[in-house]
């Protein structure tokens, strides 16, 4: 049975090949960028795919958090359920890394605007429904203090803290929505994989970014994730694995998440 799929960061990198990759067995694909004229060959090169079913665009910029709302409402009034939300978009270097209103964007992308859009698209996401969120194996501790304050951060910090973040969000809410589902998986789709985010922070080409891909549709439809809702899959290891101790600890994780809503608050005053 085919399923709906979207997928933000989609144009390039993890998110392209596995937006192939589902692309090829006739799933209908959300294919979320910034960039239109790349969403716009996006959706040609994925619709060219032998077996392709139907391809849609959705462009937002997703340091923008009313682009994120505004993402969410499109979706949601093209499609009255979602089978799968991959959360693959995330940067790490950037030349300009503070959003327009201050803020660290790796934080916003990679924490803040998944968080959100999982929110927004809850009503549409059914109870069998996964949500694949794209982790890493860098992790740090999030400092709460200031994670969500008005100033840049080095990359390799912003991206760990970030990751850790997203990591830990998905525990809590899988947690909180138990078993009405959609399920939660952070997944870990190997390190230093050949995508332009490796090649731009570390100068490597990196390894064949189908290894990342692979993982990333079997979380979204593979039967061993069926009951892996608020688990780790890290597939440098290729296994369910334990993510940084933090992730573990249920205080922290609800910490963390009132203080992303306290944020979310704030923002839309």
């Amino acid at each position: 049975m085919t399923k709906t799929i979207a997928i933000t960061g989609a144009t390039d990198g993890i998110g392209f090949e596995t937006a192939k990759l589902l692309a090829a067995d006739g799933h209908t694909l959300l294919l979320h960028g910034r960039n239109a004229d790349k969403l716009a060959a996006t959706a040609e090169a994925i619709s060219a795919v032998p077996g392709a079913g139907e391809a849609r665009t959705y462009r937002a910029d997703l340091s923008v958090l009313s682009e994120v709302e505004a993402l969410a409402d499109a979706i949601k009034a093209d499609f009255g359920s979602l089978d799968v939300l991959i959360n693959n978009a995330g940067v790490f270097k950037m030349s300009q890394p503070l959003t327009h209103d201050g803020y660290d964007a790796r934080f916003v992308v990679n924490t803040i605007a998944p968080y959100l859009l999982t929110k927004l698209l809850l009503p549409i996401l059914h109870g069998a429904a996964r949500v694949v969120n794209l982790s890493s194996a860098a992790q740090a501790p999030v400092q709460f203090g200031d994670f969500l304050a008005k100033r840049p951060f080095s990359d390799g910090d912003a991206y760990a803290q970030s990751k850790l973040a997203l990591t830990m969000w998905s525990f809590q809410i899988a947690g909180q929505l138990g078993n009405a589902g959609p399920a939660v998986i952070a997944v870990n789709p190997a390190s230093f994989l050949g995508s332009k985010m490796v090649r731009e922070a570390y100068g490597q080409v990196g390894h064949d970014l189908s290894i990342g891909a692979d993982i990333l549709a079997r979380a979204a439809l593979g039967d061993e994730f069926a009951d892996a809702s608020g688990r780790y899959y890290d597939n440098d290891r290729k296994a369910f694995s334990q993510p940084h101790p933090d992730a573990l600890d249920p205080a922290k994780n609800k910490a963390l998440v009132q203080a992303i809503e306290e944020f979310l608050a704030q923002e839309s005053r």
